[in-house]
């Protein structure tokens, strides 16, 4: 059964969070003070927070900017990952990628659905790793937030969880940018 292993000692992430809305502003924006909140209550930094309009570039551009700043190792959005029109966010995150992790969105659906049974099928939640950072993008509600992070992040952001977690992965996502050793004869 996974667990924490209290003799190994918790690591801080930096995390930034987004939002993505045509309507939010740092007054109005539920989802995101609810990611800061847990994400500070568990032991983490907020290392920046922004609100984007639902626009593939607007989103883009500011993620580029987080994968590029090596303070940060981990952005969290909510919003936008429904199928309305406006709903942009996973088509913004995952050609950003360079390894999805299929798993993240799977799993939160699979939570949605005990919460909120066959609506979660609306939820396109996704995770990935991008120049060494990982991004996840939640749906944009508190709820949803607190699935995400309560159920999934927290535990898999935490060095301490066992059998294992992304935070020991850290060091390794961009080995694959180190030089391959020629084939020998």
């Amino acid at each position: 059964m996974p667990k924490i292993d209290e003799s190994r000692p918790f690591l801080s992430c930096n995390i930034a969070v987004l939002t993505v809305s045509d309507t939010r502003d740092a007054a109005s924006d539920r989802s995101g003070n609810a990611l800061v909140e847990m994400i500070e209550r568990d032991g983490h930094k907020v290392a920046a927070r922004a609100i984007v309009r639902d626009e593939i570039e607007a989103i883009q551009a500011r993620l580029r900017g987080w994968i590029a700043d090596a303070a940060i190792d981990v952005v969290i959005s909510t919003g936008g990952t429904g199928v309305t029109g406006r709903d942009v966010t996973p088509e913004a995150f995952e050609p950003l990628y360079e390894k999805k992790i299929d798993g993240f969105g799977e799993m939160f659906r699979m939570i949605s659905f005990g919460k909120v049974g066959t609506s979660a099928l609306q939820s396109r939640a996704t995770g990935g790793v991008a120049g060494g950072t990982y991004l996840f993008a939640l749906p944009g509600s508190p709820s949803a937030c607190r699935d995400g992070w309560d159920d999934i992040l927290k535990w898999q952001l935490d060095n301490r969880h066992r059998p294992c977690n992304l935070v020991e992965l850290m060091p390794r996502l961009q080995e694959h940018l180190s030089a391959k050793p020629k084939a020998t004869v």
